[in-house]
């Protein structure tokens, strides 16, 4: 068939497809997004949840360089709350439960209206490869379209296998079609596959459960949102409820354990460490009497409830008997079984920091393919690689975020560098400077990054420089104030619960004290409040936590420095006699592009790092030949 020609064709339309479409479009570059079924698109297979901690602020980085799941989940979700409120900024973390069937409505639209972006239904078969580089896809029907650069957001459809008690069969997620053919061609190119899985719990109808058994988990009650373009809040939430198993729960399932295809000795993919199933968790902590059980709606337009916490892959009668045994769901009718599903993923350390292949050249690979789980670690990957696989066309600098800029550098840098031996979950104890990477800062982080790779417009730009004008001004102001110990500042101090002033001090250092806040620094001034509240609350985390923040940057110098340490990309480490054979092992196959990400490669210890400098710094770096 005649072929059609693209910049950049992106093969999948989950969280990475559509981020990765969107970027690259909005970049002014034609761009085909080829999915199995145009009504997944941004299908949601599992929890209808965005956000969380770690999670819920990639959401915001991905808004703040440009991309769409915040906005989307603005406009559909069903409840959202603020995790951590009584912790510092760094753990808080906002979370909302999305209407499933909304969600993909929405970000269909707003694909369909992309004046770049072609999406068609269709199964890409086959990667086009000359001269290990990408030149196109084809089609299971044999149509080809031609581009400059490739972008794959499988998900878990790669030779995807459902796992349900004994049975296995193949399929991709909710009962689609796997991909199987490409699958194969990924394997024969050469690249390193590795065989995961995860899995769902079943969903149960809203008639059919007891709410006076259980605890409602209402949302705020006030406004909360992703995007830092949203102005229209939903205050008509719905709740969630928690419940937990019985003693009944933990019998059912030991009794039919020989039934889980974990226990049965049937061969299966790693599962996540970080979100394992109910007979796993029964199995592992066999000394916690219950576990929690959330009941999560999953749309307005609907009466279908996500059993979270009940994740399984035991047969559809056992599931059944467990849910009677829980207490509101005696008698829940199972509207879906929960299953579990196998896939194939790459061993990401096989990318570049650009989310390209080391082996093909324009060929980009983001979300689940690249070992993940989330909608928000595939979003990150997928924008980061929608903008790179562009940039590289433009002759543009390419997009490589460090670990101090976003939560999605560190995942990057964390997947590339270290690899994963399971499904990868971002957590913030991942984050070396989670104090500099919070929910509330993400714009003031990578506005400019966004504004510079062309995805923030004009508009957006100047109010976000407004908004931050007005904070470094402010600061500035309250650094120059002093306040004097009078009867009305000593009153208002004693009111919130404060040592009394001897003497006069800076207003922004009174600000620092952990019972003083902005509103009381102006009522003090007797002053009206001039700022939003997103300004003065940025006023108020940068006064409070400047000495840590200070810290955390002295720290982040010393990361930079390193990383302008560069190493040649063709350097031989079979030269370097002296580096340890695991390390010389790592660095061969992982392709460090500086020292900092060489010191953070497992099995390279300092003395190799030390040996490595010594041996660049002399000058006579033998390269690899050709």
């Amino acid at each position: 068939m005649n072929a059609q020609n693209y910049d950049v064709v992106v093969i999948g339309a989950g969280h990475a497809g559509v981020e990765a479409g969107l970027a690259a479009s909005r970049k002014g570059l034609k761009t085909l997004m080829l999915t199995i079924n145009l009504d997944n698109i941004a299908f949601m297979p599992c929890n209808p949840s965005v956000g969380g901690p770690a999670k819920g602020i990639v959401v915001r980085e991905v808004d703040a360089l440009g991309g769409e799941m915040a906005k989307v989940t603005d406009k559909t979700h069903i409840q959202m709350r603020m995790l951590n409120t009584g912790k510092g900024p760094a753990v808080r973390a906002l979370r909302a439960q999305s209407d499933k069937v909304l969600y993909q409505q929405e970000m269909k639209s707003i694909l369909e209206q992309e004046e770049n972006l072609d999406i068609l239904q269709g199964m890409v078969d086959e990667l086009i490869i000359e001269d290990n580089e990408v030149k196109g896809v084809k089609t299971n029907i044999g149509v080809v379209y031609n581009a400059k650069s490739v972008i794959i957001t499988t998900g878990t459809f790669l030779r995807g296998e459902i796992v349900l008690g004994p049975l296995k069969y193949s399929s991709g997620p909710n009962h689609q079609m796997p991909s199987i053919a490409l699958a194969d061609q990924i394997r024969d190119l050469g690249f390193d596959i590795v065989r995961f899985k995860t899995g769902t719990p079943p969903r149960v109808n809203s008639d059919s459960i007891d709410y006076s058994k259980t605890e409602i988990q209402p949302g705020d009650d006030v406004p909360r949102a992703f995007s830092y373009e949203t102005t229209d809040f939903i205050m008509d939430q719905l709740p969630c409820w928690l419940t937990y198993t019985s003693n009944h729960t933990h019998e059912i399932i030991n009794e039919n354990l020989h039934l889980s295809p974990m226990y049965s000795g049937m061969k299966m993919g790693t599962g996540p460490r970080y979100c394992p199933s109910i007979e796993d968790k029964i199995v592992r902590f066999n000394d916690k009497p219950r576990h929690q059980i959330f009941l999560e709606p999953e749309g307005r337009g609907t009466k279908e409830v996500y059993v979270q916490g009940l994740s399984t892959s035991l047969p559809e009668d056992v599931q059944r008997e467990m849910l009677s045994s829980i207490p509101g769901l005696e008698n829940a009718r199972m509207m879906r079984a929960g299953y579990a599903i196998e896939y194939d993923a790459l061993d990401p350390t096989q990318l570049w920091p650009t989310l390209e292949t080391k082996k093909i050249e324009n060929l980009f690979t983001a979300g689940q393919i690249n070992g993940t789980s989330g909608y928000e670690e595939a979003a990150g990957q997928g924008i980061v690689a929608g903008i790179n696989a562009a940039n590289k066309i433009l002759g543009m600098e390419p997009l490589i975020l460090s670990r101090a800029d976003a939560y999605i550098g560190v995942l990057i840098d964390d997947l590339i560098t270290k690899g994963t031996n399971e499904p990868y979950r971002l957590l913030t104890s991942r984050a070396e400077h989670r104090l500099l990477l919070r929910h509330d800062n993400a714009d003031m982080r990578l506005t400019d990054i966004g504004y510079e790779n062309g995805l923030i417009s004009e508009e957006r730009y100047d109010r976000f420089n407004r908004k931050r004008d007005n904070v470094n001004v402010e600061i500035d102001r309250l650094s120059k104030i002093r306040i004097k110990p009078n009867e009305h500042t000593q009153s208002v101090i004693k009111e919130r619960g404060g040592t009394p002033l001897k003497d006069g001090i800076l207003a922004l250092d009174l600000l620092r004290r952990p019972e003083m806040d902005y509103m009381s620094i102006l009522e003090i001034l007797d002053e009206e409040v001039q700022l939003s509240k997103l300004e003065y609350e940025q006023i108020e985390i940068q006064t409070k936590y400047d000495g840590y923040i200070k810290k955390s940057l002295i720290q982040v110098d010393k990361m930079r420095r390193m990383e302008k340490k560069k190493i040649p990309e063709d350097i031989d480490y079979d030269a370097i006699h002296s580096l340890a054979t695991e390390a010389r092992d790592k660095l061969k196959k992982v392709k460090p592009l500086d020292i900092a990400q060489a010191s953070r490669i497992s099995g390279v210890n300092p003395a190799d790092i030390s040996i490595l400098l010594v041996y660049i710094e002399q000058g006579n770096v033998k390269r690899v030949e050709a």
